[in-house]
Parts: C-alpha cells; structure tokens; sequence
C-alpha cells in the first residue's frame, strides 16, 4: 500500500433525478400518514398504480456505476469523456465533496482539489484571508503557508485585489488563485477539473506549466480535460469514463485514440441535423464531404483533398468566410483551411448551394484526422460545428522504401535526398 496513492473500488454514485419534491410541514407528515392505508386500499381496489411509483421525481441515474483503479504515487493520470460520463462526480469523491452510495475511495496523502468554479473559497472573505483558510483545510501551518503566500499572490495575478472579498471577483480572477492555491500549497495529490478552460490562453498555459512541474517534483496529479493535447502531453496514463463507467485505461495516446474513434464512430446524425453546434444561426452547414482530388476512393498521404460544403440561409451570404480546422488525435492543429486568406470566393454568395475547397498534396503520415468546420457571415461566426467529421490518410510508399515514419513520431511527410559531401 506504501506505493499506491488512490485506490478505488467498485465505486458508484447514484443520483435522484425530476423534480424537487416540495417541502412539508410536520402537520402534512403526520397527516399523509394517518391517511395512507386509506389511500392503498382505494388504489388496490381500483387497479390504480401508486402516484409515487408513477413520480417522475423516483427516476435515478448512476453517475458512476461499478469504478474500480488504483493511482501509484508520482503519477499523472488523464481523466476523459464526454460531458455527463461522471468525471466531475469522481473527482467530486475523492475530494470528500459528496459520498459515494456503493463502494469506496481510499486517499493516502494531502489532497489540493481545483473543482468547478465556486468550490474550496468563502465568498465572504478576502483573497488573503481564503489563501490562509484554504492552506489551514490542507493541514499546512501558517509558517508554511507564509513561505508560499508572495508565490501564490505573483502566479495569481491579482495583488490589487488581494483584500477584497472573492464575492467581487470575476470567473477568471477566482479561478486563478484558486488554481495557484490548489498548486502552491504542497498537496501530495492533486486533483483538477476542467475549469481551466475560464482562464484566457496566456493563463492556461502557464497552469499546464505549473501542473508539469509538480509532477516533476513526484506528487500524484488527477487531471479531468477535454484537451487532448494536454492530456497527451502531461500524463503518463489516462481513464476513460462512459455513462458512468470505467471502460478504458492504459497509455495516454492509446486511450486517446480510442475515445475520439468512439466519438465519431457514434456520431451518425447528418450533420445538418446537429444540436451541438454554436453561431448565431444565420446559416447552417447543411452537408460536409471530404474525398480525394485524384479520384481515388481512398485518401492517401498524398493526397489532394476535396472539400465540397453545403449551407443553407434565409437570405444571400455577404462577404462569407468558411473554415476548415483538420486536427491530429490530440487536437493538435495540422491544416487550416480559410476562404479570405486565398480568396476565390465572391462577395455575395446565394442564399443556398455549395462551396469547395481543393487542397495541394497534403503530404501526412497515415492516421485518422478530425474536421472542425466554421462558417462566417459578415465578420460574425454564423455556424461552428466541432469533429464536423473525419478521414483515414492510407499509407503510400513514398519514398519507394516501404518506410514511412509513424504517426507517433511526426505528422508531416517531406520528400528529401540525401548525399555525401565531397564524394
């Protein structure tokens, strides 16, 4: 057990779902009671199922169902999913936020948790006086904490704030030294949930920093992100969650591919029948397609792509601009295609049809890409769908070797000789 920092086993979290049942006077308890048997005789008698088995309000939901894992001290640990797989929930328990209803979680070492926003910090007092609060929940002694305080302050950004209560603080602002808090403080294990994504991108950064360097230094770090390539870089291994259940662990990059295969193998709806998209709805993307220019069946790496979009407005598109991110399994950026950087498009486009786009070779290493696409209109983000789709580059003999270097290793492929110097 020395060597184990977080066991769970068999946990589960069940949660009542509906509407909150209004609350009730001591007078209507005793009440209910004395008329109830009157009522099931009634029921029984006229072949009525009780109003309680009907409730909508008895509904339940397991947000986590049946986790077993153990987390060995020094390890960085990515947990992914979709939104509602239970990520938050467990983090949730192992910070003794809220108890589980089957099984248990077993923490050995000091935890420093970084939730959503508004948890750990007392709306009521001060910047300074939350940092030492927060310090004293972590068993710390004021001399520790004192050593800290000037590193906290600086990494936080908010000295001009540091006596005003947290209340007046923007989202950033609390998440910031929530986040310096969380790290400077010393906790042997840390756990930190997807409110980083509050921060701007300088600050963010400068979390991931931070996050590396404690793992550097041997603590144990819990990491919840829908930023694989965060993920990827910072830990060792990850967990995948689904509707409450564990269904994936191992190496980082191998659960990673494995998580977003699954997300767009399940992603069948047309893609002009998504809901999860964002804009301001004055067009729509109405069919996306991506094939190779050649006229080969199958994108290879060298392909050209052929990009064709469908969109469908209300009225014509002035000075539209169209989009396509194409990303790596880690959400790393490979191409960007825009509309206004090459031009080709005119100023006024009709209010329905087609656009598109065709790619020199894209020279990459075989693997799966993902497609984000956007659509403006006027300046203004009209439509934005994320893994709008993707593709399988084959491999090609390019170098007529037979070899060709792995994803892993790099995304590009560049045609190159070799010779020997003053031979």
């Amino acid at each position: 057990m020395g060597d184990i920092a977080i066991r769970v086993e068999h946990l589960s979290k069940l949660y009542r779902i509906g509407p909150r049942e209004p609350y009730k006077a001591l007078r209507d308890t005793l009440t209910a009671a004395m008329y109830a048997p009157f009522r099931a005789v009634s029921a029984f008698l006229s072949g009525r199922r009780s109003a309680v088995q009907n409730s909508p309000s008895n509904s339940y939901v397991w947000a986590l169902k049946d986790v077993s894992f153990e987390v060995k001290r020094g390890e960085v640990v990515g947990i992914i999913g979709r939104n509602g797989a239970g990520k938050t929930t467990l983090l949730k328990i192992l910070s003794r936020v809220t108890e589980p209803t089957e099984g248990y979680a077993e923490i050995h070492g000091r935890v420093g948790s970084l939730l959503e926003v508004g948890t750990g910090f007392h709306p009521e007092l001060t910047g300074r006086e939350n940092i030492y609060l927060s310090g004293i929940i972590l068993g710390m002694k004021k001399a520790e904490i004192d050593r800290k305080f000037d590193e906290i302050v600086a990494f936080a950004g908010i000295e001009k704030f540091l006596d005003t209560p947290v209340k007046y603080y923007s989202s950033g602002m609390y998440v910031r030294l929530a986040f310096a808090v969380a790290a400077h403080l010393e906790p042997e294990i840390l756990l930190v949930d997807e409110v980083l994504a509050v921060g701007d991108a300088a600050f963010q950064k400068k979390c991931l920093g931070k996050m590396g360097e404690v793992a550097r230094e041997g603590r144990t770090v819990l990491f919840v992100s829908h930023n694989m390539a965060a993920i990827s870089s910072l830990c060792e291994r990850a967990f995948m969650l689904d509707s409450g259940k564990l269904i994936r662990q191992g190496f980082a990059q191998g659960v990673i591919q494995y998580y977003l295969q699954s997300v767009t193998s399940t992603e069948v709806v047309p893609i002009d029948q998504r809901q999860d998209r964002t804009g301001d709805g004055r067009v729509r993307a109405v069919s996306l397609q991506i094939e190779s220019a050649d006229g080969d069946k199958v994108i290879r790496s060298t392909s050209c792509l052929k990009i064709t979009i469908g969109y469908r407005s209300n009225e014509p598109l002035r000075y539209p601009r169209f989009l396509v991110g194409i990303y790596d399994y880690t959400n790393r950026g490979i191409f960007l295609l825009d509309s206004d950087a090459v031009g080709g498009l005119p100023e006024v486009l009709p209010p329905e049809g087609s656009v598109t786009c065709v790619t020199d070779p894209i020279n990459l290493t075989p693997g799966r890409c993902y497609v984000n696409l956007a659509i403006f209109k006027g300046g203004v983000m009209a439509d934005y769908i994320q893994y709008a789709a993707w593709f399988d580059v084959e491999a090609e003999d390019v170098y007529g070797s037979g070899k060709l270097p792995e994803r892993d290793w790099v995304l590009c492929i560049l045609r190159h000789k070799w010779f020997l110097n003053g031979g």
